[in-house]
């Protein structure tokens, strides 16, 4: 059988009927297919929504590696565009306990846009500051870069 669509016009009913019944069992096999390989070891699809700790760990990951590609010598606009960001973030982020915690950091430490090197360090150090109330460990700040930019000096990231 052909990857075309069949032509009711060009085929009889019966022979047309007949390929749109395997067409569609054959959708039908490849999604249940896909809904299998999507369950984890765990048993659980990894397909779900994100919990807050899945939440919190991806948007790190964003915000660490969109600082990480900010230009080391940003225009006025750019400055403007990544304290506004940062403000407009804080007040959709989804878990509402952290968007007013990430307000509220704001307030006494807004982002530090002059460079990639500022806002890199000042992400890093206000992901540190949710780190400690969180009981979770510090990152080193001076391998920010390595971690989220240029990969691991040992080459591992290669």
């Amino acid at each position: 059988m052909s990857n075309e669509k069949p032509c009711r016009a060009c085929t009889d009913f019966r022979t047309w009927a007949k390929r749109q019944k395997e067409a569609y069992d054959s959708e039908k096999e490849a999604q249940k297919k896909q809904n299998q390989t999507l369950i984890s070891n765990n048993g659980t699809r990894d397909n779900c929504p994100l919990d807050k700790d899945e939440l919190g760990s991806k948007s790190w990951a964003f915000l660490h590696t969109m600082a990480a590609y900010y230009p080391d010598k940003p225009s006025e606009e750019q400055k403007a565009d990544m304290n506004n960001f940062f403000h407009i973030f804080s007040k959709f982020y989804p878990c509402n306990i952290c968007a007013k915690d990430l307000q509220e950091q704001l307030k006494y430490s807004p982002p530090e846009t002059d460079s990639q090197e500022k806002l890199s360090q000042w992400l890093c150090k206000l992901h540190n500051e949710v780190n400690t109330k969180l009981g979770k460990p510090e990152f080193d700040c001076k391998l920010v870069n390595q971690r989220w930019r240029d990969g691991w000096l040992d080459g591992s990231c290669d």
